[in-house]
C-alpha cells in the first residue's frame, strides 16, 4: 500500500477493521510522522527549518508563506492539504488519515485538535474506525482549543470561538462558540 491508495481508501470512507493490512499500514505511517515531529518539536528551528520539516511530513511542495509554531503532532501527517497563507499556533494535533483540508489565509489557535477518526460505536469493534474528512475553507479562524470532530466543514470566513467543539458544518460568514458549537451570529462582509 501507498499513500494514494491509502488516500483513495479514506476519501471513500473506507471502513477500517482493527488488524487489517489497512490499519497496519497506518501505525507505519504513524511510526514515520513520529519520527519527523519529534525532530520539528525537540529543537529550537528557524521558521524556514520547521517550515521543511512540516513539508516533509505532508510529503508536499514547501510553501514559504506557511508559518507553523511547534509543537505539533499528527499520527499520519501525509493527508493534510494547506492553502497559501496558513498561520498554525503552538500545541496543535492533526488527526489527518481522513482527511485535513485548509484553505487559504486560514488562521489556527493554540491547542487545537482535529479529528477524522471515529471508533465504531459497538464495544466489540471498538478499535475499528470510520475516516471523515474536516475541511476548513478560506480565511476561517479557529480559536484557542478548538476541538473539530469528524466530517466536519467550516465555512468561508467563519469564525469559531475558544474552546469550542464543533460537531457539525459551519456556514461561511459565521460566528459559532460552545459545546457543542452553535452560530452566534453572521459576520457582514
Amino acid at each position: 500500500m501507498d499513500k494514494y491508495e491509502f488516500r483513495k481508501l479514506m476519501s471513500n470512507h473506507t471502513y477500517i477493521f482493527a488488524g487489517s493490512p489497512l490499519h497496519l499500514y497506518m501505525h507505519k505511517m504513524a511510526e514515520r510522522a513520529r519520527k519527523i515531529t519529534m525532530k520539528m518539536n525537540n529543537k529550537s528551528h528557524s521558521a524556514n527549518k520547521v517550515r521543511k520539516l512540516f513539508f516533509k511530513l505532508t510529503q508536499e511542495k514547501t510553501d514559504n508563506t506557511f508559518t507553523l509554531f511547534p509543537p505539533f503532532t499528527t499520527d499520519y501527517g501525509q493527508n493534510i492539504k494547506i492553502g497559501k497563507g496558513v498561520f498554525i499556533n503552538a500545541g496543535c494535533t492533526f488527526q489527518d488519515q481522513g482527511g485535513i483540508f485548509i484553505g487559504n489565509n486560514v488562521l489556527i489557535g493554540p491547542q487545537v485538535v482535529i479529528a477524522t477518526l471515529n471508533h465504531d460505536f459497538n464495544p466489540n469493534s471498538r478499535k475499528s474506525m470510520n475516516p471523515l474528512p474536516v475541511v476548513i475553507e478560506n480565511n476561517v479562524w479557529i480559536g484557542a482549543n478548538v476541538t473539530i470532530c469528524p466530517g466536519v466543514t467550516i465555512g468561508e470566513n467563519s469564525i469559531i470561538g475558544a474552546g469550542a467543539v464543533v460537531t457539525k458544518d459551519i456556514s461561511k460568514n459565521s460566528v459559532a462558540v460552545g459545546v457543542p458549537a452553535k452560530i452566534i451570529k453572521s459576520i457582514d462582509i
